[in-house]
C-alpha cells in the first residue's frame, strides 16, 4: 500500500541507486494543489508501483507556477519497468482530475557528494532550493571536479550564511549536468544570502570565482520549492 509521509527524504540514503527529478508546469497556485491532491489521490488508491521505488517527493514552486518531482529508486531497471507497466494509467488519472498539465522534462542522477552542518538533522527544511547547472557537453570527470571545487570553496567561506542546512549534489547520468537539491530554514534565509554584492550565495572571494567561471560552464538556474507531498510505501 501508500501512504504518506510528512519527513523529508534523505537524498543521501544508501539504497537510492537512482534518483529522478522531473518538472510539471500547471500555470496558478490553486491548480498547483489541485495536482498535488490528485497525485495524492491516484497513488493513494493504489498499490505501491515496485519494492524498488524507496519514496516519491512533491515540491510546489514558490512562485506558484508548477511542482518539482523527486523520486528514489533502488536502480533505473526498476523504474523503466514502473514506466512499462503503470506510470500511464496514473498519469493519465492525474491529467483527468487537473487537464492541461505541462510536462516540461524528467532527468536522471546519481547521488554524488553531501555537503551538510553537525546539526543539520536537528532542522527541518523549510524551502528546498534546486541549482541546476549545465555544461556544454558530457564529461563525468568534469562534473565531480566542479562539485569538488564547491565543496572547497565552502569549506573556504567566510560569510556562511546560517539558514543553510544541507547541500546535496547529483550528477546527471549524461555527464552533461549538476543538479544542487540545497535545504534551507525558510525562503527569506536563501533571499537574504543571495542579496550581498556577488554572484550567488558566497562571498566574492578566488575559490567562489574559479566555481563561476568553470570552464564549459554553459548555464546556472535557481528555483525555490516547498514540500508538499511525500509518498513511501506502507
Amino acid at each position: 500500500m501508500t501512504r504518506r509521509t510528512d519527513i523529508h527524504p534523505d537524498p543521501a540514503r544508501p539504497e537510492v541507486g537512482a534518483s529522478f527529478f522531473s518538472t510539471w508546469r500547471v500555470g496558478t497556485p490553486l491548480r498547483q494543489r489541485q495536482t498535488v491532491e490528485a497525485v495524492a489521490e491516484t497513488w493513494e488508491r493504489r498499490p505501491w508501483p515496485a519494492e524498488g521505488l524507496l519514496g516519491y517527493f512533491l515540491y510546489a514552486a514558490k512562485d506558484g507556477s508548477g511542482l518539482l518531482h523527486y523520486s528514489q529508486w533502488a536502480d533505473e531497471q526498476t523504474y523503466e519497468a514502473f514506466v512499462k507497466t503503470r506510470r500511464q494509467e496514473r498519469n493519465d488519472a492525474i491529467d483527468t482530475a487537473v487537464p492541461g498539465i505541462e510536462r516540461v522534462g524528467l532527468g536522471r542522477y546519481r547521488h554524488y557528494r553531501a555537503l551538510t552542518g553537525d546539526d543539520h538533522g536537528a532542522r527541518v527544511p523549510g524551502c528546498v532550493v534546486i541549482v541546476d547547472v549545465e555544461f556544454d557537453g558530457p564529461d563525468p570527470a568534469r562534473q565531480r571536479a566542479w562539485v569538488d571545487a564547491v565543496q572547497e570553496a565552502l569549506a573556504a567561506e567566510p560569510n556562511l550564511h546560517p539558514g543553510g542546512i544541507s547541500a546535496h549534489f547529483h550528477l546527471a547520468t549524461d555527464g552533461t549536468r549538476v543538479l544542487n537539491y540545497a535545504e534551507w530554514e525558510t525562503a527569506q534565509h536563501h533571499m537574504d544570502a543571495l542579496a550581498p554584492p556577488g554572484d550567488g550565495v558566497g562571498s566574492p572571494t578566488e575559490l567562489w570565482r574559479r566555481v563561476q567561471d568553470w570552464p564549459g560552464l554553459r548555464s546556472s538556474t535557481v528555483s525555490r520549492y516547498e514540500y508538499a507531498l511525500g509518498l513511501v510505501p506502507d
